[in-house]
């Protein structure tokens, strides 16, 4: 019998696990990448002894990290050199506070006293709360396909709306455990992982702090992109092929199947399978023919963007910890800026990352490696965002926070600077409206509701990433190549 063969478009995370899936059950995979090498927007870069995730930066959910690997027949912890970041932030506030987020429940404990007495008992019972969401989320919802309704609504699943709250307000749910508002920002800012603000997030999302303290939030030795490499390498292994610098324009269907791509060189590829780790919008609108899926693509909400600046330094910051994140106060007026008008703020919360405070092959001997992430509207339909303006203006507010802490003479230590804004994403990684985690996580858009994994039209035709189920981040990643891997199979042996 003829070898299945599947063309992968893109070498994201999602698309190099759902290749590594595929060809270890014996399918012939290519994987066709548009850049010049794999990870997506999960990558590096590397200038004069300096390397940056150009990424994601944090390694969370170790679980579900470790459980991903074992399906691929290997060992997280043999494959990665991982370390644990304890505490996990430094978090400054305006009028000059901090606090560090720590797994150490006494440090906790005087830290929360001294903010709000009592809080420290409202953490315990956030937390409780937050252990429960994971559990319940990862397991019903995150590890699982929906391929039909039935598999999402049924009595089983059920129980959920009153058990992990989607249907409240997560920064509204914080009042029934802290009334400090610089403490309901600490436990909420992690919902920008998703693209979504702690006003419109679901408190649902209360199981990303409870697994950074519980779980741990992680360093892999290399960055982040140590875990492409990884992945990339286990994929070889298996006998996928990789090609890069190969940008798909279009993709080949008749009524019901997808029958090859072309390339933008003029060459064309068939397969038996396609499989795009391409943004989901993107393939609707831009690969294929269109239909009414654009529409409804175009209607739905998509997450926020980041403007990132990339800083080789002539000198080290020591007192500058691996993370830092400085939260403003107008907390509410931040996120509104951002979700609603489509811009920065004027007084922007940021985050700051120093890998060579972990990983001292990240910068030169005697040097630092900066990166600062603000997080911005995306694209708008009009146009009108002065990108250079706005860039500029993120950039000094970077100065002007570490100022408060110390550092005021970062810009002339300067070496280079290299800085991604939401055109930079659009472009280089053809994300629609430069929206960094695709499709937002509202509860309409969670689950079932999510873009289907495999095309309603093309019986052959499949998607995997961060716009389909389960959604944005590393580990979901990997696990959205499990599951498509699994129903691709599913339907060539049916």
């Amino acid at each position: 019998m003829k070898t299945k063969s599947v063309i992968v478009i893109g070498a994201g995370m999602g698309g190099i696990t759902a290749a590594t899936h595929l060809a270890r059950r014996g399918l012939h995979v290519t994987v066709l990448e548009k850049n010049s090498r794999p990870g997506g927007r999960c990558n590096r870069l590397s200038r004069a002894g300096h390397h940056f995730d150009t990424g994601p930066t944090l390694f969370v959910m170790p679980l579900l990290y470790e459980a991903e690997f074992r399906t691929l027949g290997t060992s997280m912890r043999e494959r990665l050199n991982l370390q644990r970041v304890d505490p996990t932030y430094h978090l400054v506030f305006d009028n000059g506070s901090q606090l560090a987020l720590t797994s150490n429940m006494k440090s906790m404990q005087k830290q929360l006293e001294a903010i709000e007495p009592g809080s420290y008992a409202g953490l315990l019972r956030y937390l409780q709360e937050g252990e429960q969401h994971y559990q319940l989320v990862v397991d019903r919802l995150v590890k699982h396909d929906f391929r039909k309704v039935s598999d999402f609504l049924n009595i089983r699943n059920l129980s959920l709306l009153f058990r992990v709250k989607p249907l409240v307000n997560h920064y509204r749910n914080m009042s029934a455990y802290f009334d400090e508002p610089r403490l309901k920002s600490a436990f909420t800012f992690q919902d920008i992982y998703t693209g979504l603000s702690p006003f419109e997030a679901p408190a649902t999302y209360s199981l990303m702090p409870y697994t950074e303290l519980a779980h741990g939030v992680w360093y892999p030795k290399g960055g982040m992109y140590s875990i492409v490499e990884t992945l990339t390498d286990l994929a070889q292994q298996a006998g996928v092929e990789f090609i890069f610098n190969s940008a798909v324009e279009w993709i080949d269907t008749n009524a019901t199947y997808a029958r090859g791509v072309l390339l933008a060189d003029g060459s064309r590829l068939d397969a038996d399978v396609v499989l795009a780790n391409a943004d989901l919008p993107y393939v609707y609108q831009q690969l294929l023919p269109q239909d009414g899926m654009v529409k409804a693509l175009a209607r739905k909400r998509f997450s926020c963007s980041v403007i990132s600046f990339f800083w080789g330094v002539d000198k080290t910051y020591p007192d500058l910890g691996p993370h830092t994140l400085f939260l403003a106060d107008d907390y509410r007026e931040n996120f509104q800026c951002i979700r609603r008008d489509l811009g920065l703020p004027a007084n922007p919360s940021l985050y700051v990352h120093a890998p060579a405070r972990l990983d001292p092959s990240m910068a030169p001997r005697g040097q630092d490696t900066l990166i600062a992430i603000i997080p911005v509207g995306h694209l708008s339909e009009n146009g009108q965002q002065n990108w250079a303006e706005l860039q500029d203006l993120a950039r000094q507010h970077v100065f002007r926070r570490l100022r408060s802490l110390g550092i005021s003479d970062l810009e002339a230590h300067i070496k280079f600077e290299q800085t991604y804004t939401p055109i930079t994403w659009a472009k280089r990684y053809n994300l629609v409206n430069g929206s960094t985690h695709g499709l937002s996580h509202t509860l309409t858009q969670m689950a079932y509701f999510r873009p289907s994994n495999r095309h309603p039209r093309y019986r052959n035709f499949y998607f995997v990433g961060a716009s389909t189920h389960p959604g944005t981040g590393v580990p979901t990643a990997m696990v959205s190549g499990r599951l498509v891997s699994e129903r691709i199979m599913d339907d060539l042996s049916g």
